[in-house]
């Protein structure tokens, strides 16, 4: 078996080897995968962060070893907490995006592989004291109006659940990559008066399978990304459109992860 680690901004994950085929998900700078099969010029990878599997260029790829691979996953890790800000050194500069993962931190410089860079925006180490309620929602209300995007982690275009697990990952928490899976996780809020800011709430479609997920972020509101990310209200129902004046998700479960 190979190992990857991503080193650029932002990797498309593909659902099949080629640029035409659907985006399913995507890796951020510092994550790292498993390179399972190669396919000419694409290879599947699974994601070390969320076991989610798919296709990226060979291009985009960049190489670790096993114990490299190993020394990543057990180090511990700064995540970013900004929407965007930029990463330098000496030879090149890139913006890194929330939620990506920087190495041997110390405030200002951060490590990967042998290259050393500067980052000055706002990081949050990974430790159970971080998770935190009031944390997610700020996270999430820095989202607001991001485009969407099926597969997309970022605020250049984000789903559903891409949203939610980008957000609790800067929280300290992690998520599966999708929806229906995110839903196994945490604890059953029976009632939604009973529901509190930073739990999550998922709806499902007519066939009663989970689609949409997203925050809770105070009494009655809800941030989510359908369309683009927004606030609006939540019942026992389920999601109310202000725009549209009427309801758009019918809700199915609430669970508190924290």
């Amino acid at each position: 078996m190979e190992f990857g680690i991503a080193t650029l901004s932002v990797i498309p994950v593909r659902s099949k080897p080629g640029h035409e085929y659907e985006l399913v998900n995507q890796l951020l700078f510092g994550e790292t995968y498993t390179i399972d099969e190669s396919q000419g010029k694409w290879l599947r990878i699974t994601s070390d962060y969320d076991n989610y599997s798919g296709w990226i260029n060979e291009k985009q790829n960049n190489f670790i070893t096993e114990q490299q691979f190993k020394s990543y996953r057990t180090s511990v890790k700064y995540i970013t907490a900004e929407l965007v800000q930029t990463i330098s050194n000496n030879s090149k500069s890139f913006p890194v995006l929330m939620g990506s993962t920087l190495y041997e931190f110390d405030g200002m410089n951060c490590k990967l592989l042998k290259e050393n860079y500067v980052y000055a925006g706002q990081v949050i180490i990974q430790s159970s004291e971080n998770k935190k309620p009031e944390l997610i929602k700020k996270l999430a209300l820095k989202f607001l109006n991001a485009p969407y995007l099926w597969g997309g982690r970022t605020a250049f275009g984000i789903d559903c659940s891409g949203f939610t697990q980008v957000v609790f990952k800067v929280g300290g928490i992690n998520l599966p990559r999708d929806a229906y899976q995110q839903a196994e996780h945490g604890k059953t809020i029976n009632f939604i008066y009973e529901a509190k800011e930073g739990d999550l709430a998922f709806f499902d479609n007519e066939e009663e399978r989970i689609t949409h997920t997203g925050i809770i972020s105070g009494e009655n509101e809800i941030i989510h990304a359908s369309g683009k990310v927004r606030s609006d209200t939540i019942d026992h129902h389920g999601i109310f459109n202000k725009e549209l004046k009427k309801y758009t998700h019918k809700l199915r479960i609430i669970k508190r992860m924290i």
